[in-house]
């Protein structure tokens, strides 16, 4: 007959990887940062493990694969050697885990609408956030270009996900628009060719301001008269609604909002001293100011 099998008193750091489920270089590691003692070594000078410390080694992979930290595990041994896989001593532990847990659970959400949002618009655009795509949506096929999702990424990053939906306004109206999308183009085209060959006294400056200033005031008129700028109330409403749902803390998709001026030092534009200029006189061009006569607003000139 053959002989019983008997189990072996003693193992060696490859078999009780294998049994553990791990390898001989995470028990080593185990051993390095004071989680798993350092067990006898035999004759030959390797490493012999017995039943207790496979008995620790298998809750220790059991802690790890549930998302406990190394430091947490060993910090819980620590505390009850003897009961370390329950008890009150590891209650704090779990409490983070499982905080942590949920918010990769969150994440993985996130990140699976992003990818469903990009298959389903078939661009870019499905990046960007909720807010911003519901107002893009219903445009026929190429009336939005790149350029307005360069921009509007942009905005998402530094005013948030209502400031880039707002934002979207303006481009809804240029890709319905054929004529106001040209003219926009035309005007984009005069304020590049502002490069640094030319001085920021140049009478081209000053008309290409003045330029731009006449097609904002026709671009807001449009949005207007097509009834966009009434959508915004739903917009703010939604964003409203959004927040106290999720309790966002003011971080948007890509993490905190940047404030204006710190965006400004670490966004680069290559604009010339011209085209800034030119900017600037725009901006002051499209300055509401009181009327003397009346009293109503107008475009200072």
């Amino acid at each position: 007959m053959p002989a019983p099998f008997v189990p072996p008193r003693q193992v060696k750091i490859g078999d009780a990887a294998a049994f553990a489920g791990c390898t001989p270089r995470a028990i080593r590691h185990y051993h390095e940062i004071g989680l798993l003692p350092e067990p006898e070594r035999g004759g030959d000078d390797r490493r012999r493990y017995g039943y207790e410390d496979m008995i620790r080694l298998l809750w220790i992979r059991r802690m790890a694969d549930a998302g406990i930290a190394l430091e947490d595990i060993r910090e819980a041994f620590a505390e009850d050697p003897a009961d370390a896989q329950g008890g009150d001593g590891i209650e704090a532990v779990l409490e983070r885990v499982e905080g942590s847990l949920a918010a990769q659970e969150a994440e993985l959400r996130r990140q699976r609408t992003a990818v469903q949002r990009m298959r389903v618009e078939g661009s870019r655009m499905g990046l960007l956030s909720d807010l911003v795509t519901d107002r893009l949506k219903g445009l026929s096929e190429g009336s939005l270009r790149q350029a307005d999702l360069d921009t509007l990424l942009v905005t998402e990053r530094i005013f948030g996900p209502l400031g880039a939906a707002v934002q979207a306004t303006r481009f809804v109206a240029l890709a319905t628009h054929p004529a106001l999308r040209e003219e926009s183009d035309r005007i984009d085209a005069a304020e590049e060719a502002l490069d640094d060959s030319v001085a920021v006294d140049d009478p081209r400056v000053a008309q290409v301001a003045a330029e731009r200033s006449a097609f904002e005031s026709a671009l807001h008129a449009v949005i207007e008269e097509s009834g966009l700028n009434e959508d915004e109330d739903a917009l703010f409403e939604a964003w409203e609604t959004s927040h106290l749902e999720t309790g966002d803390d003011g971080e948007n998709e890509s993490g905190r909002v940047m404030t204006v001026l710190e965006a400004t030092g670490k966004m680069p534009y290559d604009f010339s001293p011209a085209r800034l200029r030119c900017m600037e006189l725009a901006e002051g061009l499209s300055m509401p100011t009181e009327d003397e006569g009346g009293g109503n607003p107008r475009l200072a000139t």
